[in-house]
């Protein structure tokens, strides 16, 4: 079964940056899409950015350019580089299949980053 153990998160202040990883347990990469989602309190699961095995990314509305995908094959692994955080960016960040995919893999427990002064 893969696992996914994401990685990376902490206490920023508003501004600063932080990188996520995501590693799995299987050789899943090559085969399916990947995605970052983040969940804060009281919201529904949201997807953040998406990377595509020809590595083209997607990103959603709201991150007006501060973070970017990206994915290493080799080492079973997607990062998420955060930039110019902001306190509304705060959630646990996980990492999945990207949406549309055959099949999602069990959730892991994420990484909490917080954005705070």
């Amino acid at each position: 079964q893969v696992q996914l153990v994401e990685s990376g998160g902490g206490l920023v202040q508003p501004g600063g940056s932080l990188r996520l990883s995501c590693a799995a347990s299987g050789s899943i990469l090559g085969i399916y899409a990947m995605g970052w989602y983040r969940q804060a309190p009281g919201k529904q699961r949201e997807l953040v950015a998406r990377i595509e095995n020809s590595g083209s990314n997607y990103y959603s509305h709201f991150l007006e350019d501060r973070f970017s995908i990206s994915r290493d094959n080799s080492k079973n692994t997607v990062y998420l580089q955060m930039n110019s955080l902001k306190p509304e960016d705060t959630a646990v960040y996980y990492c999945n299949s990207a949406p549309g995919s055959r099949f999602t893999f069990p959730w892991g427990q994420g990484t909490q980053v917080t954005v705070s002064s």
